[in-house]
């Protein structure tokens, strides 16, 4: 049976039969409409159609399977979405037919993902399961329920981060770093205090986006898509020196400033914390200090904003933490 609706100002025909996937198509006039219509009942009818619609009885973890593969790869974050992919995988909702799953269902996968694991990470799960449904509904034609995943109640973000390095943890990891027998870990522990870029920001950057002269370094990809240009600081000019004559002068034959995998830096950064003796510090914490100590230095937001690339300000001050005595210092000299 055909379905013809005004939709603007357009007629919008659908034609659905248990053989075949909807065919719809958008007329000026409805005598086009209906016209369509009669041709595509009548050719679904002589057998023309007989595509089936995709099995209704497809699992979760089917569906994951062909996002991870056609979806995931499109974005920037694709190497954490994987993993959390994995854990929905893991779990007895991925073994139900999609067609079955409920918000209930979803809501179960929620409540026992939270004992494990804390509110942001599910969160990001609940999302991705979200936009699966919703590609699978609207771009892949399987009818099943899209709006399942917005009925469930997500797990708030949680309060922001405000770890900042402690007195004595600096030297205690930098003591450790210099002990590490690749110094590239060492340097971008450093460069990132010094610039406040992100880990990912810091491994993509090459030696063709340092401009020297102007002291500056171009990000072409960063978190919110969009090219950046961040001012280096003495220090910051100093790591860069030390890692291009220790990687062959101004010869340099790897294009990249710090050519090492995010995976081994990860765990040379995790063993030298635990030699450290310093619990709790994340890399992107070294965001939040260095963001914290452009403000304590004196620069303006917009001058903070600049570096970071922060557009919301809001944003902005959720990864600065001011240390109070350094404040008092700061009105104890304009007092004088």
């Amino acid at each position: 049976m055909a379905t013809i609706r005004k939709r603007g100002l357009k007629w919008q025909v659908q034609v659905r039969r248990n053989v075949t996937r909807p065919l719809s198509k958008s007329f000026i006039v409805k005598d086009d409409a209906i016209r369509w219509a009669r041709q595509k009942e009548h050719a679904v009818d002589r057998g023309e159609f007989t595509t089936k619609p995709p099995v209704l009885s497809i699992s979760l973890a089917d569906l994951l399977n062909r996002y991870e593969t056609e979806i995931t790869p499109t974005k920037r974050s694709f190497n954490s979405e994987k993993a959390h992919i994995r854990q929905i995988r893991r779990h007895p909702i991925a073994l139900m037919a999609v067609t079955n799953i409920t918000s209930q269902d979803i809501a179960k996968l929620r409540d026992d993902r939270l004992k494990t694991v804390a509110g942001p990470t599910v969160r990001k799960e609940l999302n991705i399961l979200a936009h699966l449904f919703k590609v699978a509904s609207q771009e892949w034609g399987f009818q099943i329920n899209a709006s399942a995943c917005q009925l469930v109640v997500k797990p708030s973000n949680g309060r922001s981060r405000d770890r900042r390095l402690m007195e004595g943890e600096y030297t205690k990891i930098f003591s450790q770093l210099m002990r590490c027998k690749n110094h590239l870990v060492r340097a971008m522990f450093c460069f990132s205090i010094a610039t406040g870029m992100r880990r990912g920001e810091t491994l993509s950057l090459k030696w063709s986006h340092i401009d020297w002269e102007a002291r500056t370094a171009r990000l072409d990809m960063t978190k919110n898509g969009d090219k950046r240009i961040v001012p280096l600081s003495p220090s910051a000019l100093q790591v860069l020196q030390e890692t291009r004559f220790k990687a062959g002068g101004a010869g340099v034959t790897e294009e990249s400033v710090f050519p090492i995998s995010a995976n081994a830096f990860r765990l040379a950064w995790e063993r030298a914390k635990k030699r450290a003796g310093v619990d709790g510090l994340r890399f992107h914490d070294l965001r939040h200090e260095a963001i914290s100590r452009f403000f304590e230095l004196g620069l303006s937001v917009p001058e903070v904003a600049l570096i970071s690339g922060h557009k919301d300000v809001r944003m902005l001050f959720r990864y600065t933490h001011l240390k109070p005595e350094n404040v008092a210092l700061k009105l104890d000299r304009i007092g004088k």
